[in-house]
């Protein structure tokens, strides 16, 4: 059983963090009518930006690593509990569909498991066995990245992840909303978004929250356009799995070549339905077998791929 002075020393832990920092100020909150709770909230949110520009070198620096590990075929793990480890398993289940990443390339992993997306496991995000588990799950490797993720920066799981992934000689990139949190120390990457006391004491899905899914999207987004899974700011791997994909992929060989829709058509069923391949066809005048072979060429890299070819660029 866990004694009371466990509690107490956490409950003095907790009241050091200005994540969970008290703000008399709003404690009439609930008395306000609810468009001024709106503008409250709003006018909070509007700090998030800011705090995030200020770790912008630290961020750039974490992405080219992370960018040149996968380069190499490694993959980008995201470990987190509650709220952070469910805005990494979505920034993860986000990119198959947006840069037709295989889904094993960027992982989410949350304490507790997929029940944890939905619902509280008692006790999983102070385990960092469990962490050392899922990582060991998924035959982690020196290539590979793992970020931790903690509003805190003091969850045991985020940590346990971090801290395993070192010892195997992974990449590890620690994400918190406090100063000075042994997340960020453990990791080789430390990046500390402080967003200041919540609207809501403790609720570190607010302001925290917001922070940490900005940074994820440019984890992301970034590492991917420096894999060449982007031309210019177009989607070009994006993975045509439905009606409306199906004519954004059209769309975007349009913008890239800006060819009549017949030509398109024809450049999307001579590359099975390849965005990349299709462009390449058009741009450089080449055939569907050697538009594969110039991307294999060149990593995958569009714009690599029309430099090697005598009509290439844009």
């Amino acid at each position: 059983m866990t004694s009371t002075s466990h509690y107490r020393e956490l409950r003095a832990e907790l009241e050091s963090l200005t994540t969970e920092a008290f703000r008399p100020e709003l404690s009439d909150i609930d008395r306000l009518p609810t468009l001024e709770i709106a503008r409250l909230m709003n006018t909070e949110d509007t700090t998030v930006p800011a705090a995030v520009a200020e770790r912008l070198p630290q961020i750039a620096a974490a992405i080219d690593a992370v960018a040149e590990r996968m380069a190499r075929g490694g993959r980008l793990i995201y470990a987190g509990a509650g709220t952070a480890g469910r805005l990494g398993v979505l920034d993860a289940s986000e990119c198959p569909p947006t840069f037709n990443t295989e889904p094993s390339r960027v992982v989410g992993l949350i304490a507790g498991g997929p029940e944890a997306m939905v619902t509280s496991v008692e006790g999983a995000e102070d385990s960092t066995e469990l962490a050392v588990e899922a990582l060991d799950a998924l035959r982690l490797t020196a290539a590979d990245t793992v970020v931790g993720i903690s509003a805190s920066g003091r969850t045991p799981y985020a940590i346990g992840a971090v801290e395993h992934a070192r010892r195997l000689g992974a990449l590890t990139i620690g994400l918190a909303c406090n100063a000075d949190s042994a997340l960020a120390a453990a990791a080789e990457h430390g990046i500390e978004i402080v967003v200041g006391p919540e609207l809501l004491t403790g609720s570190t899905r607010l302001k925290a929250g917001t922070a940490q899914k900005l940074v994820l999207n440019m984890l992301s987004t970034i590492t991917m356009i420096r894999l060449g899974k982007t031309y210019g700011n177009l989607m070009v791997d994006v993975r045509a799995s439905n009606d409306k994909l199906r004519a954004r992929s059209r769309r975007i060989v349009a913008l890239a070549t800006g060819a009549p829709d017949d030509e398109i058509e024809k450049a999307l069923a001579t590359t099975d339905g390849e965005v990349k391949n299709a462009i390449l066809t058009l741009l450089a005048d080449v055939d569907g077998p050697t538009a594969a072979r110039l991307l294999e060429e060149s990593g995958g890299h569009l714009r690599a791929a029309l430099g090697s070819t005598a009509r290439g660029g844009r």
